[in-house]
């Protein structure tokens, strides 16, 4: 008898979000396998961020279904929301850490307060966490305002693995960094995904860390997936969107909008 096939991860079905008369999802169809990394590209405003709080539930689609494990999530509440929640991992765009709390308990803030689990073993995890990302223990009684940009983008990411999530996401996660550093936490995401054997969907316009990190490509344009594909297939896609995309050209498909 032949095995059945595990659900996907993470599946969008066409899940679509307005604001207004602004269209922002247009009928998104997506699927994440499990143990894979998907980066989705594209410019501002073409709706990755939407879509990725639609996910996380910090919005609601107004019409479609986004299923995790093969359950629908895409209307839980309160504790149904909390639980389904707890699959998840996130490392935010601008760090987002909080400067009244030293280190350590920002890596800890989901273990404590979300689980609340006792301070001495959160901060015994929070301090392996911070170790997996290259910070020693002193770090951890540091304020993140005494924290280099790319200290702050590894304590981030300590907090986004701390609680073993087996889905993480990346919001821009090299954003603000010199080259170098960013290739160091391009590095860091992939070392940390594998270890705690997590699925990873990412969000970003920098295409040296797509390609880095990526086992697959989407890319969205005005509200629609327009290419998905495996990331080493991203510069033959045939698609003219994604080459003039990721191959930074003013000339092509996509016009900026100027406001006059």
């Amino acid at each position: 008898m032949a095995e059945s096939t595990p659900p996907a991860k993470i599946e969008l079905r066409e899940v679509r979000k307005s604001f207004g008369p602004k269209v922002v999802l247009d009928g998104i169809n997506l699927t994440v396998a499990p143990g894979e990394s998907l980066v989705i590209i594209g410019g501002s405003g073409t709706g990755k961020s939407v879509m990725l709080k639609c996910i996380l539930g910090l919005l609601r689609p107004d019409s479609g279904k986004i299923s995790v494990d093969g359950e629908d999530v895409t209307r839980l509440t309160g504790r149904a929301r909390e639980k389904a929640n707890r699959h998840f991992g996130m490392l935010f765009q601008g760090g987002a850490l909080f400067d009244s709390l030293p280190v350590w308990e920002n890596v800890a803030f989901g273990l404590t307060h979300g689980r609340g689990m006792a301070r001495r073993e959160a901060k015994g995890i929070a301090i392996e966490k911070l170790a997996a990302v290259g910070l020693n223990k002193d770090v951890g009684e540091l304020r993140p305002s005494e924290l280099s940009g790319g200290m702050q983008k590894r304590v981030g990411l300590a907090r986004a693995i701390a609680a073993d999530p087996d889905i993480i996401f990346f919001d821009e996660p090299t954003t603000g960094l010199d080259p170098i550093m960013a290739d160091v936490i391009n590095d860091l995401i992939v070392k940390t995904v594998k270890m705690v054997g997590a699925t990873a969907v990412s969000i970003t316009h920098d295409m040296i860390s797509a390609r880095k990190i990526a086992d697959r490509v989407a890319m969205i344009h005005k509200g629609k997936i327009i290419w998905d594909g495996a990331a080493k297939d991203i510069d033959s896609s045939g698609n003219p969107y994604v080459d003039q995309f990721v191959h930074g050209r003013a000339d092509g498909p996509i016009q900026m909008e100027v406001r006059r």
